[in-house]
């Protein structure tokens, strides 16, 4: 009986942007005496964090296997233990976290199929004790921006490796083998695209081809295009939020609302009052086909960590459609709703002006002035939604939130957020499904960014 050849693979991916120019990195380490046995990198493109560290781990796992070409008939002979600082990957790939996002599971698979999966273990480890892997993933990343190739010869992440601890003895495969058989289902259902290009692994005292592991299973991955997240995983295994773009980064990560203004109804492109007191209407199929789009946008981030809405029928129904296809819950925020308009509901501006003319001048010239028949005035809105802001970025601090709702509310937190006066609301125009985004930092500070334009839903 051969001995047992016992390897530790250590990787890493990154995107700088999110999606943005990525690479990743992988080490093959020696798991007795821990001397590096090949080291992996590769800037691929533009990509998500976690499509960067699922192609560490196909990389670290290909040049293993390439030190051992006869690993997979001896099936036990070879043990890998694989160290990530990717809850997400880990997770998943010891079948505790379903893979349900269509464009990462064909990553997994390809990590599965790679050795026989009672081969292959996961821990999750410390960023800082992932440092080899990381520096190889910014080298790649930095010889991308220069427009060079990675080199294994002009590599210094091993000078910034930490001390390994021993691989512990193995244990049952447990949750390891269940992950990996829906990996290979999944595998299964994903064939028949095109294959994509590799990178190339260095290895010490020989090269291993990364590139044909890709070529082996042709279609597995559609292409080098910026593939979406999988966000249907924990909290902790989400992308990183963009720390915000005007303040400084010792400041921390803010909470930062995404706001999507709902889709259209009916009543958007008549410009008819439509508030809280209304008839609470559906989106038209032109709404409905914003919220695809926009669900598709938000996808193609990878940045959406929580979800919240109104509770109109018209953002439950956005929301929805980004939730089913980011794999998260919604969260009804009431101070999210829009303005109860009174009597002026399902009116258009004119026809107000002719009835209710009057009170149409007042509601105009004073914030604390209420629509005719009992709405709230926007004073009682900014009063409303400022309650709900405080009390979502202190439960989602440090976090990414969708926040689908209403023109008013979306008008008074930007307005809020800038310190603008009230009268500021009528100098703001918000497109239906558009995006504004305000940071929240720990300070009391905010910074806002707004995409009040609809073109990326075509």
């Amino acid at each position: 009986m051969s001995a047992v050849r016992r390897l530790v693979v250590e990787a890493d991916g990154g995107s700088r942007g999110n999606p943005g120019p990525a690479g990743y990195g992988a080490v093959v380490l020696d798991a007795a005496t821990g001397e590096t046995l090949a080291e992996a990198a590769e800037y691929i493109g533009v990509a998500t964090n976690n499509v960067a560290e699922y192609r560490g781990l196909i990389a670290g796992l290909t040049a293993a296997k390439a030190l051992f070409p006869d690993a997979e008939a001896s099936g036990p002979d070879l043990e890998v233990h694989v160290r990530m600082d990717s809850k997400l990957v880990v997770e998943q790939m010891s079948g505790r976290w379903k893979i349900k996002h269509p464009d990462m599971k064909p990553l997994a698979a390809r990590a599965a199929a790679l050795l026989p999966p009672p081969s292959v273990t996961y821990e999750w480890i410390p960023r800082a004790q992932n440092k080899h892997a990381d520096r190889l993933a910014n080298e790649a990343m930095d010889a991308g921006r220069d427009g060079r190739q990675w080199e294994a010869s002009a590599s210094t992440a091993e000078l910034d490796a930490p001390a390994r601890t021993p691989l512990p003895e193995r244990g049952p495969p447990g949750d390891a083998i269940a992950g990996a058989a829906k990996a290979r289902a999944a595998l299964a259902a994903a064939r028949g695209g095109t294959a994509a290009r590799g990178g190339t692994a260095a290895a010490r005292g020989g090269t291993a081809d990364v590139g044909t592991l890709f070529e082996a299973d042709a279609g597995v991955l559609a292409s080098e295009e910026p593939e979406p997240t999988d966000v249907t995983a924990a909290p902790v295994a989400t992308p990183a939020p963009q720390v915000g773009w005007a303040a400084a980064p010792d400041l921390g990560a803010p909470a930062t609302f995404v706001l999507l203004r709902h889709g259209e109804t009916l009543l958007t492109p008549e410009k008819r009052f439509s508030g809280s007191g209304g008839t609470d209407p559906e989106l038209s199929a032109v709404g409905r086909d914003q919220a695809a789009r926009a669900a598709a946008h938000f996808a193609a981030l990878g940045t959406v960590q929580e979800i919240v809405s109104s509770p109109l029928r018209r953002c439950r129904e956005t929301a929805a459609a980004v939730a089913d296809r980011l794999g998260r819950d919604v969260r009804i925020e009431e101070g999210l709703r829009e303005t109860d308009f009174g009597a002026w509901e399902g009116l258009t501006f004119g026809e107000v002006r002719e009835r209710y003319g009057d009170d149409l001048t007042a509601w105009l010239a004073d914030p604390a002035t209420a629509p005719t028949g009992g709405g709230e005035s926007f004073a009682e809105v900014a009063e409303r939604v400022a309650a709900a802001r405080d009390r979502l970025t202190a439960r989602y601090a440090g976090r990414t939130v969708l926040a689908v709702t209403h023109v008013t509310p979306i008008k008074t937190l930007v307005r809020l957020a800038l310190e603008a006066p009230a009268r500021a609301m009528f100098r703001m125009e918000l497109s239906a499904a558009s995006i504004s985004t305000v940071a929240y930092y720990g300070d009391g500070n905010a910074s806002v960014r707004l995409l009040n334009d609809t073109s990326h839903l075509r």
